[in-house]
């Protein structure tokens, strides 16, 4: 018996494997000897073996044991199609001489995590409980993943409280599962109970938290882990890095980002770069994107698809048209294939610079199909030049290609109302309302003192809504005098001036800076995330507010940062 294991633990081939089988055939212990489930077990999960030979010989056991089928579900669960771990899990359940056990119930979920299938999940924790697995902490785990993955955070939650006993794996699953769930709030307040239960958190766990505060922009809540994982030494793991520079950039500082950057131990990856490339990118940085960029070739490290990706994103908020032209045509000799995002980012680089023809030639030379973002992107630009013809014609291809995207609507119905066409605009909207669509709404949000506080446009929702309010008053007032006026343009309702000024006055990102102004202290920049694209009248707001109240300003919109500071904003107005 020994013998046959050391020969199995030196397969290194299938051939090898293949050999060990026909002599197990042969000499008449196939059907006996236990070597033969580590010869299954090796066949499926191993990289020298082969998961349909592996359920080949699994047919040709008489009467498989319960290790055989737990051998044949994991590597199922491991393969190219996880769904049919499950099935064969099923068919073990049915058979009366077999039984499951925990390694069974644990390759099942794994399955299940991998296929997204939260149905079975249901089931197989029902089973388990069945089974009495319900104190097992790894399994317990496993299906707390599984819910968390699949979405049902509910479940993960219940999981979770009712875990007699918890380890490190158990807190890291539902922090991740939060956070990738947008949950983000409940993540971070996760983090922090861990940690005052006496937990300490290891890289999964900063990994998941870093991703909350990312998503809420939470910097105060961000700099907290940052300091943690400086003084656990967890920076010395490039991923966590990378994650601290995304957090600091996605909170606003793209310099804070870029000192870590500087600061790193060890050898930057790929993504590092990358990751700090786009930093600057989003916060309208071309120069310093690009000069990166450069950077990042003299030091051996050859540019991917995503870094070309980044680049031009950084010419694209800057308004660096002929850098990023030169960028994309540059591509193909770095051996670097352009693929649809790249396209769709030099179409957007040169519509947002109000060269449409150029932007259409460049969908029309396309060697793949133009996929939605392309129209919407040209779209947009028809809506900021006023082409009414183009924005029709790119409206029309977007319809054909199946879309049923708001924006899409909108962005028409804009283009129209910017000209008065009102019998067009309702056209537009009828057919949205025939389609069902919906318009998304627009919110924003700011944090103080930890608390996460929302606001939608005109809301009076909110605790102190009536000092919000007063503040906005007092708002109106002295912008007045440094020369403001409504750009009512961006009101498209064909509704008087008086009602077009009320409207814009109570957009959520204004409530937001509001109160931002009334509770956050003087010298704290305030920090506000907007859902959608800040709207023109509110931008022109924000940078009369930043030098009539000497406040730091900083906007994350759904494309870009806006820091806004002595009535500057960091876009330049090219946005």
């Amino acid at each position: 018996m020994a013998y046959l294991d050391s020969l199995i633990q030196r397969c290194n081939s299938l051939t090898h494997i293949k050999q060990l089988q026909a002599h197990f055939i042969i000499s008449g212990q196939f059907q006996f000897c236990p070597s033969r489930t580590k010869l299954l077990e090796l066949c499926a999960i191993s990289p020298a073996g082969d998961l349909s030979h592996a359920t080949r010989i699994f047919r040709q056991i008489q009467n498989p044991s319960t290790n055989d089928w737990n051998a044949v579900v994991r590597g199922l669960a491991s393969g190219p199609e996880p769904i049919m771990a499950i099935s064969c899990y099923r068919t073990m359940s049915r058979h009366s001489l077999t039984r499951i056990d925990a390694l069974t119930c644990s390759f099942a979920l794994k399955a299940c995590a991998r296929a997204l299938a939260r149905y079975e999940a249901i089931q197989l924790h029902s089973q388990l409980l069945r089974f009495g697995f319900k104190a097992d902490v790894l399994l317990l785990t496993t299906l707390l993943d599984v819910y968390a993955k699949t979405g049902d955070l509910d479940s993960a939650e219940k999981v979770f409280d009712e875990m007699i006993v918890r380890d490190i794996a158990s807190w890291n699953a539902l922090i991740s599962g939060l956070a990738q769930g947008s949950r983000p709030t409940e993540a971070i307040a996760l983090f922090n109970r861990m940690r005052v239960e006496g937990w300490k958190p290891n890289e999964v766990t900063v990994l998941g938290a870093l991703s909350a505060c990312s998503q809420l922009g939470a910097l105060k809540e961000g700099k907290k882990i940052h300091g943690y994982i400086m003084e656990q030494k967890l920076d010395m793991n490039v991923i966590v890095c990378n994650a601290v520079i995304d957090m600091y950039a996605k909170c606003g500082f793209a310099d804070k980002a870029y000192w870590v950057f500087e600061k790193m131990c060890g050898r930057k990856s790929l993504v590092t770069w990358n990751t700090m490339i786009m930093a600057f990118a989003m916060h309208g940085d071309g120069s310093k994107a690009l000069e990166l960029f450069e950077q990042m070739g003299q030091t051996g490290m050859h540019p991917d698809a995503v870094s070309y990706l980044a680049a031009l994103c950084a010419c694209n908020h800057a308004g660096l048209v002929e850098d990023g032209v030169r960028l994309f045509d540059s591509m193909a000799k770095s051996g670097v294939t352009p693929n649809v995002k790249h396209y769709g980012s030099v179409v957007d680089l040169l519509g947002r610079a109000g060269r449409l023809n150029e932007a259409y030639d460049i969908i029309n030379s396309m060697p793949m199909f133009p996929d939605v973002v392309l129209w919407q992107s040209l779209l947009g630009a028809c809506k900021t030049y006023g082409n009414v013809e183009m924005a029709e014609f790119a409206s029309q291809k977007l319809l054909e290609m199946g879309s049923n995207s708001c924006g899409d609507f909108v962005l028409l119905s804009n283009v129209y109302a910017a000209h008065e066409r009102w019998n067009d605009v309702g056209r537009v909207r009828k057919a949205m309302k025939n389609r069902d669509v919906k318009k998304i709404p627009g919110f924003s949000y700011i944090e103080v003192d930890g608390v996460i506080h929302k606001f939608v446009n005109a809301d009076q929702s909110h605790t102190n809504w009536f000092e919000i309010y007063a503040k906005l008053d007092e708002i109106k007032f002295r912008i007045k005098a440094y020369g403001y006026v409504a750009e009512t343009n961006f009101v498209l309702h064909d509704i008087g001036q008086e009602e077009k000024e009320n409207v814009l006055c109570y957009h959520s990102e204004k409530l937001a800076v509001a109160f931002g102004l009334i509770s956050i202290s003087e010298g704290t920049p305030i920090q506000v995330i907007k859902n959608l694209r800040i709207c023109g009248d509110c931008h022109a707001v924000i940078k009369i507010i930043s030098n009539v109240y000497d406040r730091e300003i900083i906007v994350r919109d759904r494309a870009r940062f806006h820091r806004f500071k002595d009535g500057l904003c960091s876009c330049r107005d090219y946005w």
